[in-house]
């Protein structure tokens, strides 16, 4: 192993051989940290935390206890193939949230981004990808190869379906189900997941400019009440449109995708 003289470990941990402990990291007490796992500088992990697998936790980044980073998939479907996780920096994985490893037929890694929130029990299945200064509120739960972009919050009590994809800067209300994509900025409520609206004080606070917003208002009243299909008014909108924001939208909504979208109320 390779723990760097700045580091404090509790003589309680146990950090097995071939682990590589960056400089000031912290280890708590009964903590376990396993033989391919990588932290960076000054990375907290608490007292029965577990970070385990081949897994790389970025710089500054709290595991709080009795969290469980990098054991293998939820998947029956695995079968010991060596796949990874990768955690951003200054991200807070508190009490009893998990994040799972990657899966051969899934691309091998599960990501989780920088500057992201994972609440009391919220869990990252296997081989999803979560953008930056993402917030999973407690027990929300994301399935395997699920994508969510980056500023997204997923409510309380909330399920991410397998292979959904939850565009940049959506919201979704808490006790909620999603079975279908949600597009950028979109917002998403009730328990089998309507799309309601924009996220327009997640637009507000992040500093979007009013034109912007506007646009986005339109665009969404266009996708929602226009004439012909869904896909269809995307592609009216994509010759249309000067806004950059709902350029993203469209081409989120004409990408390849495995789920159908939540379509505008």
């Amino acid at each position: 192993m390779t723990i760097d003289a700045s580091a404090r470990v509790h003589p309680a941990a146990i950090v097995e051989e071939g682990a590589v402990i960056g400089p000031e990291c912290q280890i708590g007490p009964f903590a376990v940290i396993g033989p391919e796992v990588t932290l960076g500088r000054g990375v907290v992990v608490k007292s029965h935390a577990v970070v385990t697998g081949w897994t790389t936790i970025g710089d500054e980044t709290v595991v709080f206890p009795f969290a469980v980073v990098g054991e293998v998939p939820q998947d029956l479907k695995y079968r010991g193939e060596r796949t990874r996780a990768i955690v951003g920096a200054r991200c807070r994985i508190r009490e009893g949230a998990t994040v799972n490893t990657g899966t051969e037929g899934g691309g091998g890694v599960t990501r989780v981004g920088d500057d992201c929130l994972l609440m009391t029990g919220a869990h990252v299945g296997h081989d999803a990808s979560v953008g930056d200064r993402v917030i999973l509120a407690n027990q929300a739960a994301v399935a395997g190869h699920c994508t969510l972009g980056d500023d997204v919050i997923v409510g309380g009590l909330s399920g991410i379906h397998q292979w959904v994809r939850i565009g940049r800067g959506a919201i979704i209300g808490a006790v909620t189900m999603v079975t279908n994509d949600v597009i950028p900025f979109g917002l998403v409520q009730a328990p089998r997941g309507e799309l309601d609206g924009l996220n327009l004080v997640g637009l507000k606070r992040r500093g979007v400019d009013r034109a912007e917003i506007t646009a986005l208002r339109a665009a969404y009243q266009m996708l929602a009440q226009g004439e012909g299909a869904f896909q269809d008014r995307a592609r009216r909108l994509a010759e249309e449109t000067e806004s950059a924001h709902v350029r993203e939208v469209v081409d989120f909504i004409l990408s390849a995708s495995d789920r159908s979208f939540l379509t505008p109320r």
